[in-house]
C-alpha cells in the first residue's frame, strides 16, 4: 500500500492514554463533555477514549459508571469513531476471563458506541486475543490487531513481521505497533514499519510514548516509512510519559504530501481547554515530567514508575527506588522477557519491589507472578530462570494450552451473584470484571453519592459515610476522607484536638476501617503484613486449624494479589483486620495460638 501522498491520519488520545499517563487516569467525564463538540469537528481518524485503566478508575476512584461515559460522550461526539484499548482475554481487567464474559463485554462495548478495538495481549500470545477479535468482527466493528513492542534477546524484526502476518490471518483490519514505554529509535521505527509494509497490505497505526525523548524523530521516521495512522495527544496533555503533541505533527506536515488537513486554530482552542482542566488534577501529576533515556534499559512505562514511587513512599522507602529500577530488568529476564505492559508491567514491577523490600529475591512471590510463570497468562517469550521456576512449580503445574481453555463459563454464576444487587447487563459486566469495586460503586450510586470534584477544597467521603472508630474514653478516632480524590487517614482526639493527617494508599474506593488493633498479649505467633496494601480476602476464621505454609490472607497491592501464609501450626486465636482494610508493613494481621 503506497501511502507516500496519502494524508496522515491522527488518533487523539487526550480522553484516555494521555490522562492515564499523566494524571493517574483520574479525568472525569464531566471535564470531557464540554470540549466534545470541538473534538468532533477536528476530523480525527478516531478518538481513543475508553479501555485501558479508565474502566477500573471510573468505578474505583471516580464513582462513575464507565458505560455511561461512552453513551454521554457519543451524544456530543456523534461523528468521530470511538476507539478503545482491549486487553484481549483480560478485557479491561487483570486476569483472564472465560470466553462467555469476553464475548458479552465486547458486544456490549459495541452496543454503547465503541467502533475501533485495539486488541493486544501483554505476552504477544495471539491465542489470548482470538475470542475478542472474532467477536468484534461478528459485531461489524473494526479490529486493530496489536503488536506489543519490546526489546530483548528474543524479540526481533522477523518475529514482529510474523506477528503482523498472523494478525492479518486472524481478521485484523489495521495493524498497530504498540510502543508503550517509548523504546523505539528512529532507525528501528523506519526498519520495522518498512519491513511490515513489504509483507502485508493493511494500514499500520503507530502508538508510541514520549518518555525517552525520541518520539518526534520516531514519528517522522514512521511517516517517511509510510505509516498510515499515528497516536498523538493535544499539546496541553502531551510529552513526559504521555505522547507527542498533536499540533506539532499537524504543523510539521502542513503543505506536504502527508498533510493531515487538521485545523491548528481549532486544536489550539482544545489545548487551552485542557490546559485549564489539567490544573484540577495537580494532585495526581507524576513527578516524572521530562526525558529519561534510561527507560531504554529498564523498559518501564511511565505509569508503572508512578505506582512504584507511591508504594515506596508508603513504606518510607523512596530511597529504594533506584534499587527497584535495577531489579525490574532482572525479574523480567527471570520471567522470560515479557513485554512490560498491563498486566505484565504490574506483575514484574510488584515482584521487583517485593524483592528489594524483603531483602531476598523471591522470598515472597505474588499470586500473579506465580500464575504468569505457570503459563496461566500465556506463553512467555523465552526460557525462565530455573530457581524461580522451581519455587513456583512447588505450588502448581506449568500449562501450555490457551489459558482460557481451562476456565469454566462464568456468566451464569455472575448473574446469580448479582441477584438483588443489580439488574442491567452493563452492571453485571462491571461486577464480573471487578466484583468488590463494583459492589462498592453500586452502594454509592444507591445512596446518591455523586462523583467528587477533584479540585474541591473541602473533604468529601467517597464511600458510605466516613467511618470512625472512637474509643469510649480517651484516645482518638480515625476517619478516612477523600481530598481531591486522594484517601487520607485522619486521627482526631476525643476532645477535638486535631492530629496529623496521613496519606493512605488508595487501593479501593471504600474507606479504610479503623487501624489494626495491637495483637493481644499472652503468647501466640503474630502474622504481620510484609507490604503496604489492603486486605483483599480472609481465608480463615477464628478457631480454624492451620498448618505452617497455609494461605491465611490475600493482600492486594499495586492491583496485584499476594498470598500471606501461616508461619506456625495451630489455631487462629484472633484476627486483627477486616476485608478492605488498608495496612502498612509489619501491621499485625492475625494471631496463631
Amino acid at each position: 500500500m503506497d501511502t507516500s501522498s496519502t494524508p496522515l491520519k491522527v488518533t487523539e488520545v487526550a480522553l484516555r492514554d494521555a490522562h492515564q499517563s499523566l494524571l493517574a487516569t483520574r479525568m472525569r467525564t464531566e471535564d470531557m463533555l464540554p470540549i466534545g463538540e470541538k473534538l468532533d469537528q477536528v476530523g480525527f481518524f478516531s478518538l481513543e477514549m475508553w479501555g485501558g485503566a479508565t474502566f477500573d478508575s471510573c468505578l474505583r476512584f471516580l464513582n462513575e459508571d464507565p458505560w455511561e461515559r461512552v453513551l454521554k460522550l457519543k451524544k456530543v461526539i456523534p461523528n468521530t469513531p470511538f476507539q478503545m484499548l482491549l486487553r484481549g482475554q483480560n478485557c479491561v481487567g487483570y486476569r483472564h476471563y472465560a470466553d462467555d464474559v469476553v464475548e458479552r463485554f465486547v458486544k456490549k462495548s459495541c452496543d454503547v458506541g465503541i467502533n475501533i478495538f485495539r486488541v493486544f495481549d501483554a505476552l504477544n500470545d495471539l491465542r489470548n486475543i482470538e475470542t475478542a477479535v472474532k467477536t468484534v468482527k461478528k459485531c461489524g466493528e473494526t479490529v486493530e490487531g496489536c503488536i506489543s513492542y519490546t526489546v530483548s534477546p528474543v524479540h526481533n524484526l522477523d518475529l514482529y513481521v510474523k506477528m503482523a502476518r498472523d494478525l492479518v490471518d486472524m481478521g485484523s483490519d489495521i495493524i498497530c505497533i504498540k510502543d508503550m514505554a517509548g523504546l523505539l529509535t528512529p532507525h528501528t521505527t523506519k526498519t520495522l514499519i518498512s519491513g511490515i509494509k513489504k509483507e502485508i497490505d493493511l494500514p499500520i497505526h503507530l502508538h508510541t510514548h514520549a518518555t525517552t525523548g525520541l518520539v518526534g524523530m520516531n514519528l517522522q521516521s514512521a511517516i517517511d516509512a509510510g505509516v498510515d495512522m499515528v497516536d498523538t495527544a493535544i499539546s496541553s496533555l502531551s510529552m513526559g510519559t504521555s505522547h507527542y503533541a498533536t499540533e506539532c505533527i499537524v504543523a510539521a506536515q502542513k503543505g506536504l504530501p502527508r498533510d493531515t488537513g487538521l485545523d491548528l486554530g481549532l486544536l489550539e482552542e482544545i489545548s487551552i481547554y485542557f490546559r485549564d482542566v489539567r490544573k484540577n488534577y495537580a494532585a495526581f501529576e507524576s513527578d516524572f515530567k521530562g526525558v529519561d533515556i534510561n527507560i531504554l534499559k529498564s523498559q518501564i512505562p511511565g505509569g508503572m514508575i508512578s505506582n512504584m514511587e507511591n508504594q515506596l513512599k508508603e513504606q518510607n522507602a523512596l530511597d529504594k527506588l533506584g534499587d527497584v529500577l535495577l531489579e525490574v530488568p532482572r525479574v523480567r529476564k527471570d520471567m522470560g522477557y515479557p513485554p512490560l505492559v498491563t498486566p505484565t508491567s504490574q506483575i514484574v514491577g510488584s515482584q521487583a519491589t517485593l524483592n528489594v523490600l524483603t531483602g531476598e529475591r523471591y522470598k515472597l512471590i505474588t499470586k500473579e507472578t506465580r500464575e504468569c510463570v505457570l503459563g496461566k497468562y500465556g506463553k512467555l517469550p523465552a526460557t525462565l530462570d530455573p530457581h524461580l521456576l522451581a519455587k513456583v512449580v512447588e505450588k502448581g503445574e506449568v500449562i501450555d494450552c490457551r489459558p482460557a481453555d481451562l476456565l469454566e463459563p462464568e456468566w451464569e454464576q455472575v448473574v446469580k451473584e448479582c441477584e438483588g444487587k443489580c439488574t442491567s447487563e452493563e452492571d453485571m459486566l462491571s461486577y464480573a470484571l471487578f466484583p468488590k469495586v463494583a459492589l462498592q460503586f453500586f452502594d454509592n450510586r444507591a445512596k446518591g453519592i455523586v462523583p467528587a470534584d477533584p479540585a474541591a477544597p473541602a473533604a468529601q467521603p467517597t464511600a458510605p459515610a466516613a467511618q470512625a472508630a472512637a474509643p469510649a474514653t480517651g484516645g482518638s478516632a480515625t476517619y478516612t476522607i477523600n481530598v481531591n480524590g486522594q484517601a487520607f487517614s485522619v486521627q482526631v482526639s476525643v476532645g477535638g484536638a486535631p492530629q496529623q493527617a496521613v496519606a493512605a494508599p488508595a487501593t479501593s474506593a471504600a474507606p479504610a476501617p479503623a487501624p489494626a488493633a495491637p495483637a493481644p498479649a499472652g503468647g501466640g505467633t503474630t502474622v504481620t503484613s510484609p507490604l503496604p496494601g489492603s486486605v483483599f480476602s480472609l481465608k480463615v476464621a477464628v478457631g480454624d486449624q492451620v498448618s505452617e505454609g497455609d494461605v491465611v490472607i490475600i493482600m492486594e497491592s499495586m492491583k496485584m494479589e499476594t498470598e500471606i501464609h501461616a508461619t506456625a501450626n495451630g489455631s487462629i486465636s484472633s484476627i486483627q483486620v477486616q476485608e478492605g482494610q488498608n495496612v502498612k508493613t509489619d501491621d499485625p494481621l492475625l494471631v496463631i495460638g
